[in-house]
């Protein structure tokens, strides 16, 4: 029910208001800061939260799951840093995994929001660092060699900053004005949000949010229960095996709906390693709730109401849930996939809905480091792969999915490393065969141009066990890395990269939907024209259609 002070057309205009305030705040983030990983790539939230930590209004782009983890952030940091202790112009940052979204490079920035000396909210935002110290790699470890674990401290007490804190941290990382660089364009990005905030509190005549933050977040709560409601009763089982570290892992889910509320539960699922490929459970949470929302309401608004009807278990000391001090660093690589084992659990009653496995669930990530000039560079490359296919649409390429973050301009990694990328192009024959075709990956090869080795870190999965196919769709094509000598990079290693010597990173294909006995001649015709397929791979996979083609009239 809405409070009887707001009429739906007031509360509709005022909930736009505030997402727009989260929208700016994004684009401070975007305009001020240093690295590509952000400006570029994404790979960053903002949101404003009321006095209890909880999402009223989340930006519309940047990584949609991280929202969800800046509001438990800010409920967790306010056990540290209770409401009375707040003052205005304090900064509090964080990077602890268990605290924040899930590894060391991401650092969550929270700000409070005061009006007439009372605190009324929040301003926060997560943006991943280029670098936070350690060793990016992807082998046996423990947190501890991933990077530099920072507790919820005060960055400024007042609006003073806290230089000793800064010095400290700066002197256990490499690019230190790129990674202070990010850490202030946050700060900014949040003084946008409070700024912005306080003018709608003034202008809509309301002391605090509680009102308007109630009504939304009620709102986005209902439309997920109705969601809900909608789909029958029962227990929905699905599992999925992925190439792990030294061993494959196992992914258990089970799904229950009962009336207009769902649980997920991963028991059965592996336990933790000691590879970094673990994923915490507040990450874990992230990731199921979040593609449970793109199928069940895609449309409404995201807010804190969004999480409620959606409850998760896994058992502590899994993959999905480890205990500290695990390696998390690349925890995407087991998080990202639970958007597969999702689907293929929810696949029996809302097939018209629910996507094929996609190629980027788990997105693959290349970091590039060396030196130039004297000077030390390092360089993440986020590219995507291909998207599962859906009953009534071919698989989106080179698109990522569950996460947003994406390539962005090759000319501006250029411009500030030592790196040629000498091809970005789809990757043909690399979605799955069906109805509908899965998505394409890409093919990305980048070259050393520096008159010394390069180091190249895989992070990613897909290379013994691609994304599936749904309701009779076929695999897509696996990932894989080839050097220019003749060398295969694994999916998960360090590789040296001479000068001269290029790699070509060939990302995965999304998997298909339905039989592929069903896809239409035009549409194969159509796949070869434009080189998504080529002419042998056609014959091959669609011998029906070759058959009926070369049939007399």
């Amino acid at each position: 029910m809405l409070p009887d002070t707001l009429d739906p057309i007031t509360l509709e205009i005022w909930w736009s208001r505030l997402v727009a305030i989260a929208d700016e705040a994004a684009t401070a983030l975007l305009r001020t800061s240093f690295s590509t990983v952000i400006r570029e790539s994404n790979d960053y939230v903002t949101v404003l939260m009321n006095a209890r930590g909880e999402t009223i209004a989340e930006c519309t782009l940047g990584i949609p799951a991280f929202a969800a983890l800046v509001g438990r952030a800010t409920r967790q940091i306010l056990q540290t840093f209770p409401t009375a202790d707040w003052r205005e112009g304090d900064v509090v940052l964080t990077n602890d995994p268990w605290i924040g979204t899930g590894h060391l490079p991401d650092i969550v920035v929270i700000m409070p929001v005061f009006v007439e000396g009372r605190l009324v909210g929040f301003a926060g935002s997560a943006g991943h660092a280029p670098d936070i110290g350690g060793a990016f790699r992807g082998g046996p470890t423990e947190l501890i060699e991933e990077g530099v674990l920072i507790p919820p401290v005060r960055l400024y007490r007042a609006g003073v900053r806290n230089d000793d804190l800064v010095a400290l941290f700066l002197a256990n990382i490499r690019q230190k004005d790129i990674v202070l660089g990010d850490i202030e364009a946050q700060v900014s990005a949040n003084k946008v949000c409070i700024r912005r905030a306080q003018e709608f509190l003034h202008d809509t005549r309301q002391g605090d949010f509680e009102c308007v933050g109630s009504a939304i977040q009620d709102l986005a709560e209902k439309a997920m229960r109705d969601a809900i409601a909608a789909l029958p009763d029962g227990v929905y089982r699905a599992s999925l095996e992925a190439d792990g570290a030294e061993t494959p892992t196992h992914i258990a889910c089970a799904i229950t709906i009962a009336g207009d509320h769902m649980s997920v539960d991963y028991a059965g699922t592996s336990a933790q390693v000691t590879h970094s490929i673990n994923s915490v459970f507040n990450y874990t949470q992230a990731y199921t709730i979040y593609p449970l929302k793109c199928v069940l309401d895609p449309h409404s608004r995201r807010n804190e109401g969004s999480y409620r009807a959606v409850t998760v278990s896994a058992p502590e000391g899994s993959i999905l849930n480890p205990t500290f001090p695990a390696p998390v660093l690349a925890r995407h690589l087991t998080g990202h996939l639970l958007s597969c084992v999702l689907y293929q659990a929810l696949a029996p009653i809302m097939p018209e809905r629910v996507i094929a496995d996609s190629g980027g669930a788990p997105a693959l990530r290349a970091h590039f480091a060396g030196q130039e000039g004297g000077r030390r560079f390092g360089q993440l490359l986020f590219a995507s792969a291909g998207m599962g296919a859906s009953s009534d649409r071919d698989g989106l390429s080179a698109t990522a999915f569950p996460t947003n973050s994406g390539a962005g301009s090759i000319e501006a990694l250029e411009a500030v490393s030592p790196l040629l990328f000498r091809k970005k192009e789809l990757r043909a024959d690399s979605g799955g065969v069906g109805r509908r075709r899965g998505g394409l990956g890409q093919d990305v090869e980048v070259a050393n141009i520096t008159q010394g080795p390069i180091q190249l870190t895989l992070l990613g999965d897909r290379e013994r066990h691609p994304a599936l196919g749904l309701l009779g769709g076929g695999p897509g094509a696996p990932a894989e890395a080839l050097v220019s000598d003749g060398r295969t990079a694994a999916m998960k290693s360090r590789t040296v990269i001479a000068p001269g010597q290029s790699v070509t990173i060939r990302f995965a294909g999304g998997g298909g939907y339905g039989p592929p006995a069903e896809r239409s001649p035009a549409a194969i015709a159509e796949d070869v024209r434009q080189g998504f397929v080529s002419a042998e791979a056609a014959a091959r996979d669609y011998p029906q259609q070759a058959q009926t083609e070369k049939a007399p009239a």
